[in-house]
């Protein structure tokens, strides 16, 4: 898989586990992975994607266009603390699917009627885009009985 995050976008994803899905013989297998990324602007924010990765002599070389099936899931994992301003829709995460034009992204809004953060993962491609996404969302509530200082994400919204 080729790899490769921007600025403002988490670091690198941490590989959870990987499972062969279509057997090839003498180069890597197609495999299924599952990636856990912590939320850059959000402490108390982890979410898991799922991605396709190409076997076959392309992806040994890197050069394979993966598919745009990806799936997500987003979890509340302490107490959350916004750590600046966002954008609806700001990215967290952005990786290259393809040797030149498309990548995934996981972005971030915020729901300012239910103080809920909700994530989206897609793929796009310069000239066409895919309609191929998943959705997740975390309702922001106290992480135990300490935490009193429950946050609005509408207050953290920039314009």
């Amino acid at each position: 898989m080729l790899a490769g995050t921007y600025a403002h976008a988490a670091d690198e994803p941490d590989l959870i586990f990987r499972r062969s899905t279509v057997f090839k013989l003498l180069t890597p297998n197609d495999k299924l992975a599952t990636y856990g990324v912590d939320d850059p602007g959000i402490e108390g924010v982890a979410c898991h994607f799922t991605v396709p990765e190409k076997g076959g002599i392309k992806g040994w070389l890197g050069v394979a266009e993966e598919v745009s099936d990806i799936s997500l899931a987003c979890r509340q994992t302490g107490p959350i603390r916004f750590k600046e301003k966002l954008k609806q829709g700001d990215d967290i995460f952005r990786q290259r699917r393809s040797l030149f034009f498309k990548k995934m992204q996981i972005v971030r809004g915020c729901d300012v009627k239910r103080n809920v953060l909700v994530y989206m993962v897609y793929s796009d491609r310069v000239i066409e885009g895919s309609p191929q996404n998943s959705t997740s969302s975390i309702p922001i509530m106290p992480w135990g009985a300490s935490d009193t200082a429950m946050q609005k994400c509408a207050d953290f919204i920039s314009d």
